[in-house]
């Protein structure tokens, strides 16, 4: 039977709980204060993913204000072609990306966001998948984003910065990836795995679908588990015991198989980080082609309107 989210007073109410104090170990999330410290003592790498400029302006939001010795790595760099944002990046070109702004195996590293909502969140969260599928350790996310550090009064930076190229060279890693071709064989049976649709739920019903997909619905067998599902009363920050007691409370465990899914590998790489890092069971997967890359293969779908349905979100605009 499909399982859904609990209720949001349950969610609110699990929120509210009071959490263990925090650990000095670095990551997966890292609260602004900790990475005031961690400047001075673990010299991390600290990428700000941040894209766009400045409205009105040809300043980017990088230049008008970042955390002291950032480096610019704009979203974009780690996700597809518009055909399908979803996509891995090559290996050879996420190399020349990761050169170029300086990462390196085992420096500490650091993602920022703006920290503006929950779907702003899974843009860390991919770049977290993607550094960590690349070799990349320790890595943290800085819960809450630049907005976080902002709030803290913490000292900013501005203007451009020369990062220093590194010598990196990846190998990409499969241990944290589904592919169309895994997807198939769970939906058939050959193995193993529940598929987490991370999306808000109009998706999974078939009643939304990104403009990029060809068609409406979610994957066969699926579960719907939204991603803004990990977050208390604060727009873009995760509560690490809330995570906990929400997998518990949703009956993930350890022995588990789970595939993380959403239109583009986005909202579900929030889903991953939750359920991998924080609620650590073992094995969670990405599929980062998802939705836009499962519809457009014509393989079989499941919630599909039919054509009455279908005419009806089409003359609504719901796609």
């Amino acid at each position: 039977m499909t399982k859904h989210l609990p209720s949001l007073a349950i969610t609110l109410a699990l929120a509210a709980l009071p959490l263990r104090a925090e650990t000095q170990e670095f990551g997966p999330l890292i609260e602004a204060p900790a990475l005031a410290e961690a400047r001075e003592t673990l010299d991390p790498l600290i990428l700000d993913i941040r894209p766009g400029k400045v409205e009105g302006s040809e300043q980017t939001l990088f230049e008008a204000g970042h955390v002291p010795g950032a480096v610019h790595a704009p979203y974009n760099l780690f996700r597809g072609p518009a055909e399908n944002p979803g996509a891995l990046v090559p290996e050879d070109r996420l190399t020349e990306v990761l050169r170029a702004v300086g990462v390196t195996h085992d420096r500490p590293t650091v993602i920022v966001y703006q920290g503006s909502d929950q779907t702003d969140f899974g843009s860390a969260a991919r770049v977290y998948w993607t550094l960590k599928s690349s070799g990349v350790a320790p890595l943290a996310i800085l819960n809450g984003g630049m907005n976080a550090w902002l709030a803290a009064d913490l000292p900013v930076e501005t203007g451009p910065v020369a990062p220093t190229p590194s010598d990196i060279t990846i190998s990409f890693s499969d241990e944290w990836l589904a592919t169309t071709a895994d997807i198939e064989a769970i939906v058939a049976g050959g193995q193993s795995g529940e598929l987490i649709d991370a999306r808000p739920a109009e998706f999974w019903e078939g009643n939304a679908k990104h403009d990029a997909a060809a068609r409406p619905g979610t994957l066969p067998q699926s579960r719907y588990f939204t991603h803004s599902g990990w977050f208390g009363t604060a727009p873009s920050r995760i509560e690490p015991e809330m995570v906990q007691r929400l997998a518990a409370l949703n009956g993930f465990d350890q022995d588990d198989r789970l595939v993380s899914f959403c239109n583009t590998g986005h909202w579900a790489a929030t889903n991953w980080f939750a359920l991998s890092e924080l609620a650590g069971i073992e094995g969670v997967r990405l599929y980062p082609d998802s939705m836009v890359g499962w519809a457009n293969s014509g393989n079989p779908m499941a919630n599909v309107p039919g054509p009455v349905r279908n005419l009806w979100n089409r003359v609504t605009g719901k796609y």
